[in-house]
């Protein structure tokens, strides 16, 4: 069954190339297509264009539906050309007549835009959720090793102390910053479309206000014109939202890696964690890093490949929007396992010790022993000739005994005050609700 079907057949070829990947990536859309079908069934019998009856028959089907989707057991074979008319097909199977009024005052238009929204809609909050939690695991790590001190680098260079509470803090705050991007991107797929038809509205009187609220969205797109405006900014703003995210887990994990090396050694993975080399016993190779770095890399290039695909595209749908889906949904459940993975592995990481006695280290206290010089009445610019000229002469001794006291500083990394952005967080953005 083809939902654009008028009686005659279509080139082979043409089908297989336009139908795409559209059988596969559409099973991330069954829940959401037959709960929007609930929707708009109860919609077209509140304002009369079917029957009580035939609703009920209706809503009966499309449980029925959900339940073998959620079984895995609700598949496309080749005689359908997507999810949609494979859920149409059914509906008539299963009520007759009714089914087959489904789709009045519904293009297919809206219809796949709609599932599209609850979709990523649905993904947003759940990895938001998930992020959240990794955001978590990382202040607690800051926490257990706030006294664990660490090379501070610039240019590759070991430059000024640091600490191991400050770097786990510093990526958990910078993930929380990531997230407004989800919540941008929430936002923009909480409208809801249904009921914009082919783009243009229709003469039949539906209620969007209705389905609005049957569906959990916070608010309907007005504009039919507009509504199908919203094909590629919904894909874009969640592409964006992800790749935010991925440029500070990509950081995240070339550092680990780089702490992970004999030469420096600062962090130990467990054994289990890591893989071998087939011809060197001795290698331990952090490859969950090494390739979490990559998919993140990979996901960073997703808004600039959507971009690309729609862009100077007029309004209105059109055929390039398909793609989309190829671009976007598998990449958003690779980015899925990325986040479960190093929710898993983060936890396990032990941070060694004794590294900071190294004599190589000894030149990032120079700030410090300009600083304890500067306490004592030297001006910066003397003090800071005087310890260059020391390190240079061989003369230099570490002023290692130093105490920070300004926020976000090594001695005072005001966990709580993270804290206390990821509570407002959760009780300002509409994702957490």
């Amino acid at each position: 069954m083809k939902l654009w079907d008028k009686g005659f057949t279509i080139n082979d070829k043409i089908e297989k190339f336009t139908v795409g990947k559209d059988r596969i990536l559409d099973a991330y859309l069954a829940k959401h297509d037959a709960i929007a079908s609930m929707a708009q069934a109860n919609m077209l019998a509140k304002v009369g264009l079917i029957t009580n009856a035939e609703n009920e028959s209706l809503q009966i089907a499309l449980k029925e539906v959900l339940g073998l989707i959620e079984q895995g057991s609700f598949e496309i074979d080749d005689n359908f050309e997507d999810i949609h008319s494979k859920i149409e097909a059914y509906l008539i199977e299963k009520t007759g007549d009714a089914g087959k009024k489904i789709h009045v005052a519904r293009s297919r238009n809206d219809q796949v835009l709609v599932a599209i929204q609850l979709f990523e809609k649905e993904y947003l909050k759940n990895i938001n959720a998930k992020i959240l939690d990794l955001i978590s695991i990382l202040l607690q790590k800051a926490e257990q090793y706030k006294e664990a001190q660490l090379p501070g680098y610039t240019h590759f260079q070991a430059a000024m102390p640091s600490s191991f509470g400050m770097w786990f803090s510093a990526y958990a705050e910078n993930l929380l910053t990531d997230l407004y991007f989800f919540e941008a991107a929430y936002k923009i797929a909480d409208q809801n479309p249904l009921g914009s038809g082919a783009g243009f509205g229709t003469s039949f009187p539906i209620d969007r206000i209705q389905t609005t609220q049957e569906m959990g969205f916070s608010e309907v797109l007005v504009s039919s014109v507009g509504a199908q405006m919203l094909r590629g900014k919904t894909e874009k703003s969640v592409a964006t939202a992800l790749a935010m995210i991925c440029g500070t887990l990509s950081k995240m994990s070339y550092d680990l890696v780089l702490y992970n090396s004999q030469d420096l050694a600062f962090v130990k993975l467990p054994n289990e964690m890591t893989t071998g080399s087939s011809i060197m016993p001795h290698k331990k190779n952090p490859d969950v890093f090494e390739l979490t770095r990559a998919h993140c890399n990979r996901i960073q290039a997703l808004p600039n490949d959507i971009m690309l695909t729609i862009n100077n595209l007029p309004s209105g749908y059109h055929r390039d929007y398909q793609i989309l889906k190829e671009i976007l949904f598998e990449p958003m459940m690779q980015f899925d396992n990325i986040i479960d993975i190093l929710t898993f592995a983060i936890p396990q990481l032990e941070i060694k010790s004794g590294y900071m006695d190294q004599a190589k280290y000894d030149p990032i206290y120079t700030v410090e022993n300009i600083n304890d010089a500067i306490k004592n009445g030297t001006p910066f610019r003397d003090a800071y000739r005087q310890v260059g000229l020391s390190v240079e002469n061989g003369t230099y001794v570490p002023h290692k005994e130093f105490q920070t006291t300004h926020v976000g500083s090594i001695h005072n990394l005001r966990l709580d005050l993270i804290e206390n952005k990821i509570e407002n967080f959760k009780l300002d953005a509409s994702i957490c609700k």
